[in-house]
Order: structure tokens, then C-alpha cells, then sequence
């Protein structure tokens, strides 16, 4: 199949595959890198699911795949933080996604260089998503998003976070925002489709449970594995792109060299790296690319690789949990930088900034990054959606501010069919 084909296909089999009470959707957008395995992959309807509150979640789910050894796909919340580590949340939450949640899919199809293969379930699905119409484009009406702290509040701060990092508790914290509809009725396939269109990215993924979703453009790897390695590639830097190639070049130059970005990004890659130690063979963890620069629709990303050879004696679930929350979402040292994210957000981050992905038998995975994301409720119609950055003791309260609003602008143009103000 041509690449429109493919692209009428899984719009075809995310309309037929949301009509089941669980299904999730990994979309690589065509973006090319030496770990991802499939291009896209469709999981629906569940034979087995697990559903675990922090405690013991990440036992009962090496239990839940050991008992199956099939595919499995599935959510980490950002609050199973409180099993790891002594910690805890003290804000609402309006969304109510599980802490863990993993399913056995009945149906899972999967896409490959033009190619469209049915790995589990009977093969003639694929004449059954092919008779159906293509889903419409999304209905960009306006919805009421609300912040919960105004620029003022949002400056403040980031300057009281800076006073901790000045007395020496953190030398960085990824401090977010949220940004929210209480009477929110969208139609999540199609708000999904619109936002892959706006900002395709290669971790994109639409994740339904029961009446919650999330539509996800991330364009972050949390952590994968492949064969006897582990691979981190966290995101630190972000500079808007601009219409013109040549200033867009510049502006990509700048962001490699800058010297500030470079500081948040090797902090974070210094603290992947001593995740990724707890589980390794020693000796073996090394940053293989430092400073890499992507480019998305709307930024340019600054990015490193981190890997590491897993140790024979170590679960690859219990390498996971070595490594979550990850770092490019919490700061460091880690644990300071999770109990200042809970004093001075004003939001439960529930799914945000937690993971999605997959598992395959033989113990290979993929996990992304839940940012650029709307998490939904179908039933409670609230729907949020989180931006933020790091704040360091160079950053600037104002830049920061307008970051986080860069971040935010391709969700704000599906949801309310504009850019925010920049």
C-alpha cells in the first residue's frame, strides 16, 4: 500500500477499533529510528486486563505477564512514584485513569513498510476495516479552556522554585501547568486524528479505557528495549520553528549550541544514567548521541540517547521500574524535585507525564512520554491537558511561561481551532 492508503486504513481501523471498551493505537507517523519495530500497531478489545493502584503494582504486573507471555499493552501512571519511592499526592483528580492498567488484546494489527499484517485474531478484520467509511475530520468547535494559574501565578512560581535550587535542595524541577475543560463533549477519534495531523509525531498514540482516553502527539521515548538493551532518549530544549527555511536553520544552530539548553539537557541525562545503572550490566551504560537536535511541526527538540546493557538477573518489569518516573519529567535529585512538583503544582498529574506503550513475549518494549496529550473523561466530560518545562537557576520566569505556551499551541489549535497568542 501506498502511503494515503495507509493512512485511510488506520484512520479506518481507529473508528472500528474505538467501538470496543479498551483499544490502543502506537503511531510512529513515519518517523525512521534504529528501535522502532512496526510503524503502527492497533491493539482491541482485552482477553486479560490488569487495572493496580501504587502499592504493588509493578509485582502484580510481572505476575500478569508472566502468566500470559502474549502482547500486552498498557498504562504507568506518574503517581506510581508513591510505590517507588516514599512519596505522595495531595491534589484532586478529575480524570481517574488507574495508576497501572495493561490488557491482552484479542485483536492486534500491525502495520510495517506498507504493509498491513494481523498478529493476533482472525485475519478477515482487515476486510471488515476496509468496507467502513473513513472518519470524518474532527468539528473544531470551541470549547472553554481554562488555566489553573495565570501568568502572574505561573512567574512567582518559578521564582520561589528557583530559591530552592538556589539554597542547593534540586538543581532542576520540571514544573507544570494545567489547562482544563469541566463541560468538555468532543468526539476523542476524531479530535485524535486532528491533532496527529496538526503535530505528527513518532510516539503518538490514542489510548482508550472504558470512557478515558488519552490522544497523545508526544514526541518523547521513555524507555525501550531491545534484545539485552535498554534505550532512554529524554527531551530537554525545545526552540519554536519559523516559516522561513533559513531563519529555521539558525533558530536549529542557536538551539544546539545554547548553552543553557545543554545544562537542563545533561543534567537529565546524568540522572538516566544512574537509573539505568540500578539495572545494567556494569560498565555498560553510555550516552551514545548528546544534544541532538529534532524537528517537529512546531519545535525544534533538543535530544540524547542513553542505553545500556540489561543485567541477565534483572526482570525487564523491575527495569522499568528502576527508571520511572522518568527523569526528563521530574528533575534532579529525583525525589526532591517529586515532592516540590507535588507543593507547588496545583494539579494531580494522574496519566500526564506517566507512560504508554507496549510489550511484546519475548520481553521486549516501548514506552513513550505522556506530554502533548489531551487525557479525557467520557463520562465526567473533563478534559485536561498539562505543559511545563525545566526550571533551572539560569531559566527565566517569562521565557519559560511562553515555552510552556508553545508547547501547548497545537492542542489549543485542534481544541479551539486557533493558536494561542505567543
Amino acid at each position: 500500500m501506498n502511503t494515503k492508503e495507509i493512512s485511510v486504513f488506520k484512520q479506518k481501523a481507529l473508528k472500528w477499533a474505538s467501538n470496543f471498551p479498551i483499544c490502543c493505537c502506537l503511531d510512529s507517523n513515519q518517523y525512521s529510528d534504529p528501535y522502532t519495530q512496526y510503524d503502527c500497531l492497533i491493539a482491541v478489545d482485552a482477553v486479560d486486563e490488569l487495572s493496580a493502584e501504587a502499592g504493588d503494582a509493578f509485582a502484580q504486573l510481572r505476575t500478569f505477564y508472566e502468566k500470559n507471555k502474549n502482547w500486552a499493552f498498557g498504562l504507568f501512571s506518574y503517581e506510581l512514584k508513591n510505590e517507588i519511592e516514599n512519596l505522595n499526592s495531595t491534589h484532586s483528580d478529575q480524570l481517574d485513569f488507574p495508576d497501572l492498567f495493561f490488557f491482552i488484546p484479542k485483536y492486534l494489527i500491525a502495520i510495517k513498510d506498507g504493509n498491513i499484517m494481523v498478529i493476533l485474531g482472525d485475519p478477515s478484520i482487515i476486510a471488515t476495516i476496509s468496507n467502513i467509511s473513513a472518519y470524518s475530520s474532527a468539528t473544531r468547535s470551541t470549547l472553554d479552556i481554562d488555566a489553573r494559574c495565570n501568568r502572574e501565578d505561573y512567574i512567582t512560581t518559578v521564582k520561589k522554585l528557583q530559591e530552592h535550587i538556589k539554597r542547593g535542595d534540586v538543581y532542576e524541577v520540571n514544573f507544570c501547568q494545567e489547562f482544563f475543560s469541566e463541560n468538555a463533549q468532543i468526539d476523542p477519534v476524531a479530535t485524535y486524528q486532528a491533532l496527529n495531523e496538526v503535530s505528527p509525531t513518532p510516539f503518538a498514540g490514542f489510548f482508550k479505557i472504558y470512557e478515558r482516553y488519552i490522544l497523545s502527539a508526544t514526541p518523547e521515548r521513555f524507555l525501550c528495549k531491545r534484545g539485552n538493551k535498554l534505550i532512554s532518549q529524554p527531551i530537554k530544549g525545545t526552540a519554536k520553528r519559523n516559516i522561513d527555511p533559513v531563519i529555521d536553520e539558525k533558530i536549529k544552530l542557536q538551539l544546539k549550541s545554547n548553552r543553557k539548553e545543554q545544562a537542563e539537557n545533561v543534567m537529565i541525562v546524568d540522572l538516566v544514567r544512574n537509573d539505568l545503572t540500578k539495572s545494567a550490566v556494569k560498565g555498560t551504560v553510555r550516552v551514545e548521541e548528546l544534544f541532538g537536535i529534532y524537528t517537529f511541526p512546531q519545535v525544534h527538540q533538543m535530544i540524547s540517547t542513553i542505553s545500556c546493557e540489561i543485567d541477565p538477573s534483572i526482570h525487564f518489569i523491575d527495569a522499568i521500574r528502576n527508571t520511572f518516573p522518568m527523569g526528563s519529567m521530574t528533575g534532579a535529585p529525583k525525589i526532591k524535585a517529586m515532592e516540590l512538583i507535588d507543593q507547588y503544582e496545583t494539579t494531580k498529574r494522574g496519566a500526564f507525564s506517566g507512560s504508554f506503550g507496549c510489550i511484546s513475549p519475548d520481553g521486549n518494549f516501548d514506552f513513550n512520554v505522556i506530554i502533548r496529550s489531551i487525557l479525557y473523561n467520557n463520562t465526567t466530560n473533563y478534559l485536561s491537558f498539562q505543559v511545563g518545562g525545566a526550571i533551572t537557576y539560569a531559566a527565566k520566569a517569562e521565557e519559560e511561561y511562553e515555552e510552556c505556551l508553545l508547547k501547548a499551541s497545537a492542542i489549543m489549535k485542534v481544541l479551539i481551532n486557533s493558536y494561542l497568542p505567543l
